[in-house]
C-alpha cells in the first residue's frame, strides 16, 4: 500500500468492481482506450492486476481517496505490455473516472508510483505508452519528467484499429 496526502494506492477489492465497470463504460474515459467494456472484461482486468501484484509486488493499483474511501481509478506499475517496445521493462499507467479528472489525482498517484518504483525496483527506467491522440495522458507523462522516445512509437497489436498508433515515453532512474 502506498499513501500520499490525499490518496491510497492498494490491492483491488470486491467493492471496486462496480465503480470500475462504470468507468470502463463511460465514453469519456474510454475515448482513447477502445470500446466500452463488458462486466466480465472489467472483472478480468481487476483479477489480472491482483495476479500481477501477487507475482511481482506491484501492479496498476486501485486508487482510493483518503478522505472518504471513494474509488477513483487506478495507477501504478506493471511489466511492460507484450509485443510492444516496452516489453521486459516496467510500465506506469493510469485510468481515472471522468468526475476525478483535473484535480491532480493522476499526477499525485503517478508520482507516488514512480517514487515507489525507484525505491523498490532496480529498473534503469520506467516507460509509458498511450495513443497518439491522448494529449491528456502524454501531457501528464511530460509533467512527470518523462521524455518521448519517437523511435519506439508503434502500432499496438491489441488496440482497436483506430487507436493502434501509440507513442512511447520513458523516465530514467534519478541519480543519487
Amino acid at each position: 500500500m502506498i499513501e500520499t496526502e490525499r490518496l491510497i494506492l492498494r490491492r483491488w477489492e470486491e467493492r471496486d468492481r462496480p465503480v470500475f465497470h462504470a468507468y470502463c463504460t463511460d465514453p469519456d474515459v474510454m475515448e482513447f482506450l477502445g470500446p466500452p467494456q463488458a462486466r466480465a472484461e472489467t472483472d478480468a482486468a481487476i483479477d489480472r492486476q491482483n495476479r500481477i501484484l501477487d507475482a511481482h509486488g506491484h501492479c496498476f493499483w486501485a486508487v482510493e481517496r483518503r478522505g472518504d474511501g471513494a474509488f477513483l481509478g487506478f495507477c501504478g506499475l506493471k511489466p511492460g505490455a507484450e509485443d510492444t517496445p516496452i516489453e521486459g521493462e516496467i510500465e506506469i499507467g493510469w485510468r481515472f473516472g471522468h468526475a476525478h479528472w483535473g484535480r491532480g489525482y493522476a499526477r499525485e498517484a503517478a508520482q507516488a508510483s514512480l517514487d515507489w518504483g525507484w525505491a523498490n525496483l532496480d529498473a534503469p527506467a520506467i516507460a509509458a505508452i498511450t495513443t497518439v491522440g491522448n494529449a491528456r495522458s502524454w501531457g501528464l507523462m511530460e509533467r512527470l519528467g518523462m521524455v518521448r522516445v519517437p523511435e519506439d512509437d508503434f502500432d499496438h497489436p491489441k488496440a482497436a484499429e483506430w487507436l493502434r498508433a501509440h507513442v512511447t515515453y520513458r523516465i530514467a532512474r534519478p541519480r543519487g
